[in-house]
């Protein structure tokens, strides 16, 4: 069994095997042994690549090697916290840990504590303590605020996603959770990418790291066929629709560029008797909650939605993943299209490519080292032409990553107006 040779018990190997990893990936043969050796870790990991099950195996392994008489040395001791950006990637990895222990002799006691929902079912789960806090960091304050957990009893630290949490602005609540964690513990960092920002956090929490980088580039896995379709804008919905019921598309997540879009295509492909539904940040944390569900159970054909799912979610053998929009970056791009291809599966990645957004998809091809047949669909072929911008204008459009003025270019076109700067 080759997890066995990376140090892991016998029961957290079958367990790994279990979860459908048949042997491990590049990011967990090297970050589990260096785990387990109690070193801080600094990884580079992206989507895809096993990166949950590389911390959440020997973090599972190095809890029952404490001493039995150390477990819950006080009535809100937390001994492991894994800190994420975002409530469905909380609740992923909570399952994911949760799986993985099922096996062991010590049972760990594994909560997750996220906000959108009322703290006080996760106060009452956290009375006596906690093995395994999963949270998110302004929902951690909280119930540090309210004495609801005990900190300073934290033997190891998993922030995950780190330039996510950044991405996000979570740099504040980041600071003050660092400062209730014992000077002595060990940490885990996984990001997919490593900014200035990153590093800088990095450069506080960790010491001596243990540095890996199986994912220098972000490229998408191999086993995703990629795609990509000129359409008119106003013909997208139209496409999607003729695509889902030509191809027999049976699970399909569309990404979008806004909340009004997902409710807006959600709404026209239910009418055409698609079972469609919209998923983003305006839904409350309970029906998120139940469309993801929904979903992994095939009661709805398509889900439509913003980049609140192009990270964090994880749905088995989902087959296509469609760009209605194209995302800001190229590595937004990897994260999208990573949705679908998970664990060996094949997946479908289609980008719906207009006029105007044409030059941008090019840009995402150049990053990622491909070049894509732009196809037309028969009946669909596009007729727009790429529409001219002055350049002020196009500097105002803000959509697509690039484009959008810096902080020193308002500053330089305030000076040429001579206005004084805001």
């Amino acid at each position: 069994m080759p997890f066995l040779s990376l140090g892991l018990l016998p029961t957290l190997a079958q367990a790994a095997n279990a979860l459908g990893f048949t042997e491990p990936t590049p990011i967990q043969t090297e970050a589990i042994p260096a785990v387990l050796t109690g070193a801080d870790v600094l990884a580079s990991a992206q989507t895809g690549s096993g990166k949950t099950a590389a911390f959440a195996l020997p973090l599972l392994q190095r809890l029952q090697e404490l001493p039995a008489e150390n477990r819950h040395q006080y009535g809100r001791a937390i001994r492991a916290l894994i800190v994420v950006p975002t409530r469905e990637l909380a609740a992923q990895v909570g399952d994911v840990v949760r799986s993985l222990a099922q096996s062991l002799p010590q049972q760990p006691k594994v909560v997750v504590a996220s906000g959108g929902v009322s703290i006080n079912p996760q106060m009452m789960a956290l009375r006596g303590g906690a093995d395994v806090l999963v949270a998110t960091p302004g929902r951690l304050l909280d119930l540090a605020g309210q004495n609801a957990v005990q900190l300073a009893t934290v033997r190891l630290l998993v922030l995950d996603e780190a330039d996510r949490l950044l991405d996000l602005g979570f740099a504040e609540e980041l600071s003050k959770v660092l400062t209730l964690l014992p000077p002595k513990r060990q940490s885990l960092f996984f990001s997919a990418t490593f900014s200035t920002d990153v590093r800088d956090l990095a450069s506080q929490m960790l010491h001596d790291p243990v540095q890996i980088s199986v994912a220098s580039t972000e490229l998408p896995p191999a086993d995703i066929v990629q795609r990509a379709i000129l359409v008119d804008t106003d013909k997208r919905t139209q496409l999607l629709r003729h695509l889902i019921k030509d191809q027999g598309w049976k699970r399909v997540l569309v990404f979008v560029a806004t909340k009004y879009a997902a409710e807006l295509v959600a709404e026209k492909l239910y009418k055409a008797k698609i079972y469609a539904t919209a998923f983003h940040g305006d839904l409350s944390q309970g029906a998120r909650k139940q469309v993801l569900a929904e979903f992994k159970d095939e009661q709805w054909e398509v889900v439509i939605t913003t980049d609140l799912a192009s990270r964090g979610i994880d749905i088995a053998k989902l087959p296509v993943v469609v760009n209605y929009d194209l995302p800001r970056s190229a590595v937004d791009y990897v994260h999208r299209i990573g949705r679908t291809g998970r664990a060996g599966e094949p997946g479908l990645a289609v980008s719906f490519v207009s006029a105007d957004t044409e030059a941008h998809f090019h840009m995402i091809e150049k990053r990622q080292g491909l070049r894509l047949l732009l196809e037309k669909i028969t009946g669909f072929e596009p007729t727009e032409v790429a529409t001219p911008m002055a350049p002020q204008v196009a500097a105002d459009k803000g959509g697509i990553k690039g484009t959008r003025p810096s902080k020193k270019d308002k500053l330089r076109a305030l000076a040429a107006q001579g206005k004084p700067p805001i």
